[in-house]
């Protein structure tokens, strides 16, 4: 328990914030997860379930924005995690299209330093 009064106001301040954020960050997060299943579902499946993918990563994708935009998650956590389904759900509708590179080449190991 807070010993001050000021404390008890900040106490009091910070389960108000998590009362509204937390459905916030839940919705989220089972949209994304939601999103994630649907891709791996259609990927497995076939082509016919593509479009409920579309569907699913276009609600995770409002959720993310949603979040962000009301300070429940950081804006760069929310672009992150929307790029990474994006560039999941490109590279399993589309496995013919060539890949960006990495931007840097990975760091050389111990072996191939010393050879």
């Amino acid at each position: 328990m807070p010993n001050k009064a000021q404390a008890e106001k900040y106490l009091r301040a910070s389960r108000r914030r998590q009362m509204r954020n937390k459905p916030i960050r839940t919705r989220a997060r089972t949209t994304m997860r939601a999103a994630l299943e649907a891709l791996d579902t259609a990927a497995a499946g076939g082509s016919g379930e593509w479009e409920a993918v579309e569907a699913a990563i276009g609600s995770a994708v409002q959720a993310l924005d949603q979040a962000a935009s009301g300070g429940v998650i950081h804006a760069n956590n929310a672009a992150r995690r929307k790029s990474r389904l994006l560039r999941r759900y490109s590279t399993l509708r589309n496995p013919d299209t060539p890949r960006r590179p990495r931007r840097r080449p990975p760091e050389p190991t111990k072996e191939s330093a010393t050879a």
